[in-house]
């Protein structure tokens, strides 16, 4: 399933265009404007999974999970362009980086 989103991701980035960007990016950049970065709460499973859940999404909970770090980290970003509709090929224009002491919370960079 996750290549078949890639996919089908590369292909809406490649239909809209360069001159063209998703509702969801112009959405997702006012959310960081008027709002604090998003938090996450980690917490491991019996089989070694890391799951991650957002402490503060303004419009629900982002629930995501990984095997490793670098993983979840991936995942995070992925569910958060997900929460705003905004494919995952557009997660280079979106800039979505860890940020704060513990680098436990996302936002735009």
């Amino acid at each position: 399933m996750f290549i078949v989103k890639k996919v089908k991701d590369r292909l809406v980035k490649q239909l809209l265009g360069k001159a063209s960007v998703p509702r969801g990016l112009f959405e997702l950049n006012q959310y960081f404007r008027h709002y604090p970065p998003i938090k996450f709460k980690y917490n491991n499973t019996e089989d070694g999974t890391i799951v991650a859940v957002s402490e503060n999404f303004r419009y629900g909970s982002i629930v995501t999970s990984g095997k490793n770090n670098k993983e979840l980290d991936e995942n995070i970003k992925d569910a958060i362009l997900t929460s705003f509709d905004v494919p995952s090929s557009f997660a280079k224009e979106a800039n979505i980086n860890k940020v704060g002491v513990h680098q436990e919370q996302y936002a735009l960079a």
